[in-house]
């Protein structure tokens, strides 16, 4: 049998009809967890909003991109 050291908790995303407000406490548990996040995964987020800037560059200018691919593969094939 497995017995679990930290049991799951049952979150909700539903008010029940109660008012949907948050408590100082979670609010504090949550930048507590991004924080954290942030600091154990910082060169992983460094690497991931490089990627999102080059994704938008390049998705503005498609053509363009295209365009440079296809002449870099060639002149490659080409060459080599």
């Amino acid at each position: 049998m497995n017995i679990l050291a930290n049991p799951p908790h049952c979150w909700s995303t539903a008010s029940d009809g109660n008012s949907a407000d948050t408590l100082p406490g979670d609010l504090s548990a949550l930048g507590e967890h991004l924080d954290s996040c942030q600091s154990t995964h910082r060169h992983l987020l460094a690497f991931h909003c490089a990627a999102q800037s080059m994704r938008g560059f390049m998705a503005a200018r498609f053509v363009t991109t295209v365009v440079f691919v296809v002449v870099f593969l060639g002149v490659n094939i080409w060459l080599f």
